[in-house]
């Protein structure tokens, strides 16, 4: 077991609040492994589906490829938050490190998988069908990795420092969207037009192996977190968390949710949705579109950090204040800037809307901990997230396309981030303060929300 300190009201450590650095560093290493190839799968298949189209769902009309191919992209949405209940309670009941193991092991397996599946032209419709189940499979276990790791992670770390630890989640997340970008593109002009689609966009699901194992025996080799191993040896581990989780922490997830709402939305505004805006509005070609987008997720990444220190430093009510006002005030100028045409406009307008989309991310890492205590924390944060991933991450870019239609307005995705965000500062006014609170299985401040027990 690492050597653990103790913390005294004069600001010492204590065993509940801090692991040695190293084996910090390790913890961090192993959670955000996982958290990079479930983002990077899912980056992936967006962009590659044009050749995705062209093998599983070969049609004379392509745009009726393209939408079989992302209505498989949305299966993996709606497991998630089947997955999120049932691995959030194994997380419960058998504790984080042995079902991240599974997660991580569930996701780079089924990326394999979809990398070396036979297509239409081999096995007819039993290849979309296939597709198919690999993405509700990679959906499921996604749905039991965010939330989980974040557990993972701030259950082994200092109670002043939690919000800047949790914040390489996010930065992992934002590098998989970028490295996604650069692989996927990278391939394309390596092999070409005609390799790329008949064998070309295998190789970069393939490089989903070796990341799972290595994912795989990092969190082997780590010890289950502190908080959890109380719990078990106290023997309270819950017996049913699901149930607990809704009866006791209902309020609490319903006033979250409502916040990563717009944590989900203003993600996949800038991180998938902007790329279409980019092309369709300012007309950019691949290429430019490429290179802004990837600056602008490298800046992303660099910024989680940061922003986690902000949160350490101001609480997270503070955090999450910012947060949505820099999404309700920074929206509109965001696209007003990537609709023009040239390099620096479309990289400084999603400069400007990451800087809200990273804020969101960071603090709601930290507040799927915080808010819930140990013995149902896994389960409640999983289906929090999860749901409100569900319901406006899968949702964006058809939303935003479909605003534009209706409306004729291009800057209707930036009203509807508007209004979203209106809404996550009025959640972020109910929830409590929890920056300086001890994680705990009897932590006071995770019953605020509590319906009834």
């Amino acid at each position: 077991m690492p050597v653990h300190q103790q913390l005294t009201p004069e600001g010492a450590m204590t065993s509940k609040d801090a692991t040695d650095a190293r084996m910090l560093r390790k913890v961090i290493r192993a959670a955000s492994i996982g958290n990079f190839v479930e983002w990077f799968d899912f980056a992936l298949y967006g962009f590659l589906a044009t050749e995705i189209a062209n093998n599983f769902f070969p049609s004379s009309n392509s745009t009726a490829g393209l939408l079989k191919t992302f209505a498989a992209f949305a299966v993996a949405f709606a497991l998630r938050p089947i997955g999120g209940a049932y691995f959030g309670a194994l997380g419960d009941r058998i504790g984080r490190k042995r079902t991240l193991a599974i997660t991580i092991l569930l996701m780079a397996g089924s990326t394999v998988a979809l990398g070396i599946l036979p297509t239409y032209s081999a096995i007819g419709i039993a290849a979309p069908i296939l597709l198919v189940l690999i993405r509700c499979v990679q959906g499921f276990s996604t749905g039991g990795e965010y939330a989980g790791a974040c557990a993972f992670v701030l259950e082994h770390c200092r109670r002043d420092r939690r919000a800047w630890y949790s914040s390489f989640l996010p930065v992992s997340t934002f590098a998989a969207f970028g490295t996604a970008a650069i692989v996927s593109f990278g391939c394309s002009g390596l092999f070409g037009a005609t390799a790329m689609t008949e064998w070309g966009w295998r190789l970069p699901f393939l490089i989903a192996a070796p990341l799972g194992v290595c994912g795989f025996y990092i969190r082997s080799k780590l010890d289950e977190t502190p908080d959890f191993q109380q719990v078990a040896d106290n023997d309270t581990v819950a017996s049913a968390p699901v149930r607990e989780a809704l009866r006791s922490h209902g309020l609490t997830m319903t006033k979250l949710g409502l916040f990563i709402c717009t944590t989900a939305l203003s993600f996949y505004m800038f991180t998938t949705y902007m790329t279409t805006y980019l092309k369709v509005t300012a007309g950019h070609d691949a290429s430019m579109t490429l290179l802004s987008n990837v600056l602008a997720l490298m800046f992303a990444a660099a910024l989680c950090p940061l922003v986690g220190r902000f949160s350490d430093r101001f609480g997270r009510r503070v955090t999450m204040f910012t947060a949505s006002g820099l999404l309700v005030v920074g929206g509109l100028p965001a696209f007003l800037l990537a609709g023009n045409s040239g390099l620096a406009p479309a990289v400084f307008g999603q400069l400007l809307l990451a800087l809200g989309a990273v804020s969101c991310n960071v603090v709601t890492a930290v507040l799927l901990v915080e808010l819930f205590p140990t013995r149902v924390r896994y389960t409640a944060s999983a289906l929090t997230y999860n749901l409100a991933y569900a319901v406006f991450g899968g949702t964006a870019p058809f939303i935003a396309t479909f605003l534009i239609e209706v409306t004729g307005d291009p800057l209707a995705p930036a009203y509807y981030l508007a209004v979203a965000s209106l809404v996550a500062l009025v959640a972020a006014s109910t929830l409590p303060e929890t920056s300086r609170s001890p994680l705990s299985a009897t932590d006071p401040v995770s019953q605020q929300g509590a319906i009834t027990s």
